[in-house]
């Protein structure tokens, strides 16, 4: 490579990064709108948790198929990009193969890099049949129609080609590290089990004509690298990074419990407690909102419930063992993580339109994105945190939400607002009074 094509390299690798930066950022801003929420306590047991589900994958495999073919693709996207430390390197310095001195050490791991970009070749397919040929069922509801069903094909595109080059970017070095009398720079360096099948394809060409297609596959290699990498930020597949995380601070209580609000808490205690004095709390700040119960927009919710909706990998299985979608009712989880994290989206393009403050838009994550007739068909039955791969709750945002529609709006369904009537007026679900409690059990 001549100087120039050094520094050409130089700036792209800084426009890829920065612009990289740039939206790590905006996804960190977005996420900090939430309500803060401690998820400091049993750094031991959290550690675990992200080292067992985001590093091992070990609720992939429940689903084996796809849990394999995963961990191949996973293992391969990881590992394979350890070469773009030396990609950069070389791209900076003009050097050919800069870590070829270790040998056998370098050859092995090439090798290895080659039988992964194979796997994870046959693996990509292999999901693209899965969700275009055969289409299986949570792959074709309407709640991935648009750009969620584009999506998803894009980054399996985005990495056939990306391991293609990568295979024919070894292939064209191989044919030319083979050249009688030795060509340029390309000194013997690698191993090739793959490649080695692929050379084959150049003979004839002339040497010159080579090498120019190993430039041209190593520059749409590592700038396609950079572009899938700032295609993350629009696409489910930032998962990727934010797995991690999210496994880290996922919540570790028992499934099941339940948010008490402290304002609620506390008014309970005053009625239960005859000797409270109802004027010795500290002084309330006059000038501040009151706060809100529950949630009816996304800076409602907390910030892991929003780092939930960023993580999403929209995969479905929230959605398959759903026993309400299973029956026909509206609700998808899988849609309402996908539809709080374009309501929050959204959010973040409104703050960056004004100078870093939010402008009310009329709008809400409540009815403009999700309906009651969705928040209502939970059954609250925890399967779809059970199935999540990544330890997203779609259901404390369903709470939440439900939480708004009785404390701030009194939007409950009738049956539900009759049981609360009666438990406020009766001490009890049933219409009965209260001398007369116990008649229930003569119901049947």
């Amino acid at each position: 490579m001549s100087y120039l094509d050094n520094i050409l390299f130089a700036i792209l690798l800084i426009a890829g990064f920065g612009f990289f930066a740039t939206s790590v950022k905006k996804i960190i801003r977005n996420i900090n709108l939430g309500v803060d929420v401690d998820r400091k306590d049993n750094p031991q047991a959290r550690w675990a948790n992200m080292a067992l589900i985001a590093l091992g994958q070990s609720k992939m495999v429940k689903r084996p198929v796809a849990g394999v073919l995963h961990i191949i693709v996973y293992l391969g996207f990881i590992i394979i990009n350890i070469e773009l430390l030396e990609i950069v390197i070389d791209g900076l310095f003009g050097t050919h193969r800069v870590f070829a001195f270790l040998g056998t050490a370098y050859n092995i791991l090439i090798g290895s890099f080659e039988i992964l970009a194979l796997l994870v070749l046959v693996a990509v397919i292999v999901f693209w049949i899965r969700r275009n040929v055969i289409r299986l069922k949570r792959f074709i509801n309407p709640d991935l129609n648009g750009f969620p069903k584009s999506d998803a094909n894009y980054i399996l595109y985005f990495e056939m080609i990306l391991m293609t080059l990568f295979l024919l970017m070894n292939a064209s070095d191989l044919h030319l590290q083979n050249v009688p009398g030795g060509f340029s720079h390309f000194h013997k360096a690698g191993s090739f089990p793959v490649s080695q099948f692929i050379a084959p394809i150049f003979n004839g060409m002339s040497n010159e004509l080579v090498m120019l297609l190993t430039e041209i596959f190593w520059w749409l290699h590592i700038a396609g690298i950079l572009v899938f990498m700032n295609y993350l930020y629009f696409s489910k597949h930032l998962h990727i990074l934010l797995a991690f995380p999210n496994t880290y601070f996922a919540d570790l209580r028992p499934k099941g419990q339940f948010d008490n609000l402290e304002s609620v808490t506390k008014e309970v205690k005053l009625m239960m407690d005859p000797n409270a004095d109802p004027f010795a709390a500290a002084p309330v700040d006059e000038n501040a909102a009151p706060s809100k119960f529950g949630a009816s927009d996304v800076q409602d919710l907390n910030w892991v419930q929003l780092l939930n909706a960023y993580t999403c990998t929209e995969c479905g299985r929230c959605t398959s063992a759903c026993p309400a979608n299973q029956t026909g009712k509206k609700l998808s989880p899988r849609k309402i993580m996908m539809d709080t994290r374009d309501r929050l989206q959204e959010v973040g393009k409104n703050i960056d339109a004004n100078k870093g403050v939010f402008v009310p838009d009329n709008k809400t994550l409540l009815n403009d994105y999700i309906t009651p007739e969705e928040l209502w068909a939970c059954t609250s039955c925890n399967a779809c945190v059970e199935e999540c791969p990544v330890n997203i709750s779609p259901l404390s945002i369903i709470m939440d939400m439900r939480r708004y529609l009785v404390m701030e709006q009194s939007a409950a369904p009738m049956s539900l607002n009759a049981m609360m009537t009666n438990i406020e007026n009766n001490g009890a679900p049933w219409q009965y009074s209260q001398q007369d409690r116990l008649n229930w059990k003569n119901e049947n």
